[in-house]
């Protein structure tokens, strides 16, 4: 699976093994998992098996979390995209399109969640031609909740997730072209 999306600063392509040092500094950040259950990774060996996750994503599912690279520097800075969601039971719904972000702490407060969420929406509606897209964050995650927003995302309502033991808003968004 070979892509390229570009924004005004950002690339949008493929996970790819080289991109293993930003995913760890990614993934071992307590700040990053502040809001996604307090989990950060450890090892190098943990990053490189997300990687590899989204490698067999992009096989088995044909769509899969795009690396974000940020053009003036040339580097990773996390992700953003889409994938589909099969492994959790989440507000109701088994089997959808999660569209998401994740990025490096240095990186935040730039507006690359909206700016690459927006070229990830845009890929999701016109090129995949998905019909609609969900999301979730945790309710007291409120630069993620005016981010899903700016991107277009219309909150649902707000749930308890059993399986990680937290209070969640649910997002959605209807391809209108369709």
């Amino acid at each position: 699976m070979t892509f390229n999306i570009e924004t005004e600063r950002l690339l949008l392509r493929e996970i790819r093994i080289e991109d293993l040092n930003g995913m760890f500094e990614l993934d071992s950040n307590i700040n990053v998992h502040k809001y996604l259950g307090n989990k950060p990774i450890k090892t190098k060996a943990e990053a490189q098996k997300i990687i590899e996750s989204v490698l067999q994503q992009y096989t088995e599912r044909g769509v899969g979390r795009f690396a974000v690279i940020e053009k003036a520097i040339g580097a990773f800075i996390g992700w953003s995209g889409m994938r589909l969601n099969t492994e959790y039971y989440m507000n109701g719904f088994t089997k959808y399109y999660d569209i998401g972000y994740r990025l490096i702490e240095r990186f935040w407060g730039k507006g690359y969640a909206t700016e690459s969420g927006k070229a990830a929406l845009e890929y999701a509606f016109n090129v995949m031609k998905l019909p609609e897209l969900y999301t979730t964050t945790k309710i007291s995650n409120q630069a993620s909740h005016k981010a899903l927003l700016k991107i277009g995302l219309h909150y649902k309502n707000d749930f308890f997730f059993e399986a990680e033991q937290m209070n969640l808003r649910w997002y959605n968004i209807k391809n209108l072209n369709l």
